[in-house]
């Protein structure tokens, strides 16, 4: 196999605590600033939701435990693999643990949603934030 070539797949955690979903706001290139999940590469040897776990703990500096996979697909914008674990924060407080790569965090209403991402989420995501979250 000539796996060795791919970009590893991304991992994202979908943190609802509450009413809110925790976002971040990530340093794209050029400065562009964009809100999504905290996420990150898969490593070596690690699970989508080993991912999911450490990359929200480097981001946000939030201790949290996978609970589910919601699903996978490859994502329409960077034609990367993107795994959605659906987490559950356990201690910490949500900050930007890593200013290289986080502008800010924030934990967003149901009803917010769609300003922070106005192209709409991952089905699989929307569904678990339609039930996890009152609107």
């Amino acid at each position: 196999m000539s796996d060795t070539e791919t970009k590893p797949g991304i991992s994202a955690a979908i943190i609802a605590q509450g009413d809110r979903v925790l976002m971040v706001r990530r340093r794209v290139k050029e400065g562009e600033l964009m809100w999504q999940f905290p996420a990150g590469a898969i490593e070596d040897g690690e699970s989508a939701e080993d991912a999911a776990v450490r990359e929200t703990e480097e981001e946000t500096g939030l201790t949290v435990k996978a609970v589910r996979l919601l699903g996978e697909r490859v994502h329409p914008k960077t034609g990367r693999l993107m795994s959605y674990t659906a987490c559950e924060p356990l201690s910490g407080e949500a900050h930007v643990a890593d200013d290289d790569e986080l502008d800010a965090v924030a934990w967003v209403t149901h009803g917010e949603i769609s300003e922070y991402v106005p192209y709409g989420l991952f089905e699989p995501v929307q569904e678990y934030l339609d039930k996890a979250l009152p609107h």
